[in-house]
């Protein structure tokens, strides 16, 4: 998958990404800190938010498009260095949605987990 500039802005690099499954990495600098010296939760929602896509992206077929509804996440554990890396599974796809868990971990340490909806359409459809 190639890179997008929003990826690039937090060094967001894909490992590996197919129908239904993808992982994601980001390696901490202190650019993705807040003031308290620990990762801020926007870098780990993003690494969740762009792993998802990436997993429903190879599901989709020709002429559609996806984009998040919603995500739900949990964070654990703060992180102050190291890789977190984010490992998605599609749960449900339908016409419609596609649902995703996320798992972010800093090593071995689950540093948060995120579920997501994401909506699947083609842009000739009328807004609702």
């Amino acid at each position: 998958m190639s890179q997008h500039p929003f990826a690039k802005l937090i060094d967001l690099r894909y490992l590996e990404q197919g129908p239904g499954h993808s992982r994601c990495k980001v390696t901490i600098d202190k650019k993705h800190m807040n003031p308290n010296k620990v990762v801020h939760g926007a870098v780990i929602f993003a690494l969740a938010d762009v792993g998802m896509g990436a997993a429903v992206h190879p599901s989709l077929t020709e002429g559609e498009l996806c984009a998040t509804v919603e995500i739900k996440i949990n964070y654990f554990k703060p992180v102050r260095e190291g890789d977190l890396i984010c490992t998605t599974v599609l749960v449900n796809r339908g016409k419609t949605l596609a649902n995703l868990d996320a798992s972010i971990h800093c090593g071995d340490v689950l540093v948060a987990k995120a579920n997501g909806t994401y909506a699947i359409f083609r842009p000739s459809q009328p807004n609702n």
